[in-house]
């Protein structure tokens, strides 16, 4: 399937280009993007703690 690409999409990718973001901006977007990897990785592993993990509770809507 071709995939067409909104022309806002277009249109950041060009503003984007013109001025990149600074290297300072790159080093934290990269930190980030490594601390949410590990995190994943530490629970996909078992590592992380059950304290830290929440919990899908259902809460029903009360009826007056």
């Amino acid at each position: 399937a071709i995939h067409r690409m909104n022309v806002r999409h277009l249109l950041r990718l060009r503003r984007w280009a013109q001025n990149p973001p600074s290297a300072a901006r790159m080093k934290l977007i990269l930190a980030v993007a490594a601390i949410l990897i590990l995190i994943y990785g530490l629970d996909y592993f078992g590592y992380w703690p059950d304290w830290a993990t929440s919990e899908n509770i259902r809460v029903k809507p009360k009826s007056f």
